[in-house]
């Protein structure tokens, strides 16, 4: 079944997040960390609770009851979320009569861009075994590479990006099944494509499609998947 993706941003810019006045409401959508200092905020163990704890708006004070921490250590700790671009403002209001700052998470769910730590590993183009996992791990880093850049351009023109995504499971009875199944997934793929491909047409636009077949990762102890009759 086809699902649109989330809504996704890119948190390349750290200092630099926007503290426009929204409403408030739980964080949502996905971030591509893109910068050293945003991927080196995620590692730090206390600061991604403080992350987990903000999905929903709240202060430093309602945070740091919620996580059993000092006001202070929260606070110290939501500022450098801030600077990376982890966390944003979203609001003020009066306790007690001094003024608090209300902030979330900016987003539900982060993945590390492979930029931030450098241009590491294979290419795409670098590797003609396209059965290899090294080649599939390729393909999705420039995937997350991508994307983030475009997700960073269609935010500054006040545009949402929009993806599309399959995401289903097939079980295979035999290494000749998938073998076959793998040559007619090529065969039908490449044949849809170039019924649809238009490449002088003016005003078009070029889209990148991949397609990636791995094993289900079955965790020990994880019951086996039922299986839907047809």
């Amino acid at each position: 079944m086809a699902r649109r993706s989330p809504c996704l941003q890119t948190l390349d810019a750290p200092g630099k997040a926007s503290l426009r006045r929204r409403a408030v409401r739980d964080a949502e959508g996905l971030a591509v960390v893109g910068q050293d200092g945003a991927a080196g905020a995620l590692l730090n163990p206390v600061r991604r609770r403080v992350l987990a704890a903000l999905q929903a708006p709240g202060s430093a004070t309602s945070i740091a009851a919620a996580i059993g921490l000092t006001r202070q250590v929260v606070n110290y700790h939501v500022r450098a979320l801030e600077r990376a671009g982890l966390v944003e403002e979203v609001g003020r209001r009066q306790r007690r009569g001094v003024e608090e700052r209300i902030v979330r998470a900016a987003a539900s769910h982060y993945v590390i861009s492979p930029d931030a730590i450098g241009t590491l590993g294979h290419s795409p183009t670098g590797d003609s075994d396209r059965f290899s996992a090294t080649y599939q791990v390729a393909v999705a880093a420039r995937t997350i590479r991508e994307v983030a850049a475009l997700a960073t351009l269609a935010r500054k023109a006040g545009k949402r990006l929009t993806t599309l995504t399959l995401d289903l499971e097939v079980h295979l009875a035999t290494p000749a099944a998938r073998e076959a199944f793998a040559n007619e997934l090529a065969e039908s793929v490449m044949r849809i494509a170039a019924r649809h491909h238009s490449a002088d047409t003016p005003g078009g636009r070029t889209y990148r499609l991949f397609a990636g077949v791995h094993p289900v990762v079955v965790s020990p102890g994880q019951p086996p998947r039922r299986r839907r009759k047809e």
